[in-house]
């Protein structure tokens, strides 16, 4: 069954490799899922796959923990839930990185981005403007941040966090922070939140978070209104105007209120990417700021 996996995840045209017991396994290469026929194993033979890959990944699939994300050589990302959680039988979700990075004008000529939106985000570098890069699940969010983030000068640090790390920047003078698993005795876990203060210490040029997605939200926002400007983090949504929505419901859960969170957000995020995956490809859909407005937190779209 490795061997069969391996065969995947080894075409550099594959991005994703999906495989649960009721649906089999599926790949995509950029034009959507495309199922893989030949596979066809039980739910104990997958759940002993995942059990597997977790624990090369260094953490443990059981029972007490259920959902689990690891990351194996080569940066490949793996996420595995168990049954009874997965109704549908056990789950594992891969994601595979590009094994080179895209230049700038190859993102350009694929019609990612633009030539005029180009300059925008190497000026954003440049400048040290922190950038919040938002989308669906395998947009590019990841990917384009790490590019970004390789412009950066040689003579500063970046340090990043993240919950698994999977961000490829090519710079000489990275530091990546990750979040730690309990061990069986509910011990040893490090937490997001936990990290930014140690972070902070580190003498961070660059402040980066790989994916805003729990109560790290307000440390974060607070650290980047500190003097650490010039970094970046990645946000899921479905559209540009629905990323103030998904602020507010992470700063919920924070125990911000929302004068805070709009106040935050508009003092340490200077710039709102967001992309799109369709029939086409990715590409950069719009491109926003934080304003001052009635309400707590709003963005205007640049026309860029």
């Amino acid at each position: 069954m490795l061997a069969r996996l391996d065969s995947h995840l080894r075409n550099p045209r594959v991005t994703d490799v999906l495989i649960s017991s009721n649906a089999g396994l599926w790949i995509d290469c950029g034009q959507g899922l495309e199922r893989d026929s030949s596979w066809a194993f039980t739910e104990p033979e997958i759940r002993s796959l995942a059990v597997d890959l977790i624990s090369r990944g260094g953490r443990h699939l059981d029972q007490a923990h259920p959902c689990v994300d690891v990351r194996l050589p080569g940066n490949i990302r793996v996420h595995a839930v168990l049954t009874p959680i997965a109704g549908s039988g056990t789950t594992i979700a891969l994601r595979i990185p590009r094994t080179s990075q895209l230049s700038w004008e190859e993102r350009v000529s694929s019609g990612f981005m633009s030539e005029r939106q180009k300059e925008f985000l190497q000026e954003c570098v440049l400048h040290k403007r922190t950038v919040l890069i938002t989308g669906a699940a395998g947009s590019g969010k990841t990917s384009l941040l790490g590019h970004l983030l390789s412009d950066v000068p040689a003579t500063e640090r970046i340090v990043v966090l993240e919950d698994v790390a999977e961000l490829q920047i090519l710079h000489p003078h990275v530091i990546t922070l990750e979040a730690q698993q309990p061990n069986i005795e509910g011990a040893g876990g490090v937490s997001m939140d936990s990290l930014v203060p140690h972070a902070l210490r580190m003498r961070a040029d660059r402040l980066v978070l790989g994916e805003c997605r729990g109560s790290e939200v307000g440390a974060v926002l607070a650290a980047l209104n500190t003097g650490h400007t010039g970094g970046g983090l990645t946000l899921h949504a479905n559209s540009l105007h629905e990323v103030t929505s998904r602020l507010q419901a992470l700063g919920y859960h924070a125990g911000m209120s929302m004068d805070l969170l709009a106040s935050l957000a508009r003092g340490g995020l200077d710039v709102v990417v967001h992309l799109e995956r369709g029939e086409h490809g990715r590409r950069i859909a719009a491109l926003g700021e934080f304003i001052q407005e009635e309400g707590p937190l709003a963005l205007r779209e640049l026309s860029i």
